[in-house]
């Protein structure tokens, strides 16, 4: 019995640990998903990183956390990624938070962040003037 205990305290104590996590994406996953255009990047590296090359298609959230519900749209179950500088930074938490609590429920990490979307020899774009 004490032992069906200490694991059911364990998993009690694990669950709220990791609440407020988001799964992580590769970046293989993040490729396909945009490619098919199911997917919403946030970009949460701030503007002047975004302004030197983001991954395609990404939003800067910095610039536009404002309007960043309406950015999202209606599909509430549409793939939703943010990411930031690379495996250490955790800024991306910003952009994931902000889909949340717009209602988004299908929300990942990409942790290997730009600097890992660089090093696999992936392009990104610039901001268009």
């Amino acid at each position: 019995m004490k032992k069906i205990l200490a694991t059911l305290v364990c998993a009690l104590f694990a669950s709220f640990t990791f609440a407020g996590e988001y799964p992580d994406i590769s970046i293989s996953e993040l490729e396909a998903a945009i490619k098919k255009g199911d997917v919403i990047v946030l970009d949460v590296n701030g503007t002047a990183t975004y302004q030197k090359g983001h991954i395609p298609g990404a939003i800067d959230f910095r610039a536009k956390k404002d309007e960043i519900a309406a950015l999202l749209g209606d599909n509430k179950d549409k793939l939703v990624v943010a990411y930031c500088g690379g495996p250490t930074c955790s800024a991306y938490k910003a952009g994931a938070s902000a889909a949340e609590a717009a209602g988004f429920k299908n929300i990942k990490h990409l942790s290997a962040g730009l600097s890992g979307w660089l090093q696999a020899g992936k392009e990104t774009e610039k901001p268009k003037s």
